[in-house]
């Protein structure tokens, strides 16, 4: 699947981090909303789970919120575009490829089982913090917000101290 045998080098963060800002910018301009993603895997399960169990839906809390039109919502664009914009970026920097990133002294498996187990403990985070990290470093930092910067800072710091007990899973 690779466009080229020798990957392109990694952009500079820096710059990165810049064209991060202009598209939260174009967001905020175009959308009239920041970013984020967990409200947009909200709507699409929700609208998932309406075709399946209707009336689970309807008296469900949580997803009866979603099923009013779940997919014609501003975040289901930005979330397709996220994952078309990602897929054409790899291929273009000659890195699209199956692949299972791991240390030397982890199976591929136990990689996958730590991978799905963090990513679901990471979502049910953000939906008891009513943003996903985007949402709430993003959008939430550029608007200046107490809560988000207070978050982020708890990222931070719960992510180094995590990493002292993870680094058998790389080294």
């Amino acid at each position: 699947m690779r466009t080229n045998d020798k990957a392109s080098p990694l952009w500079n963060p820096y710059l990165g981090g810049m064209f991060l800002g202009v598209v939260l910018f174009l967001a905020f301009l175009i959308a009239g909303h920041g970013l984020g993603a967990s409200g947009g895997v909200a709507r699409v399960l929700g609208a998932a789970m309406d075709k399946v169990a209707p009336e689970h839906v309807q008296h469900n809390f949580f997803f009866g919120r979603y099923i009013d039109q779940p997919l014609s919502h501003w975040i289901i664009p930005v979330i397709v575009g996220l994952v078309i914009g990602g897929f054409f970026s790899a291929r273009l920097g000659g890195r699209a490829k199956l692949e299972t990133l791991r240390g030397p002294g982890i199976s591929p498996r136990t990689r996958w089982i730590f991978a799905i187990l963090g990513g679901a403990i990471a979502g049910y985070g953000a939906r008891l913090a009513r943003g996903c990290t985007s949402g709430q470093a993003l959008t939430g930092g550029a608007t200046l917000s107490v809560g988000s910067w207070a978050f982020m800072m708890a990222v931070f710091a719960g992510g180094y101290a995590t990493a002292w007990f993870a680094r058998k899973l790389w080294n």
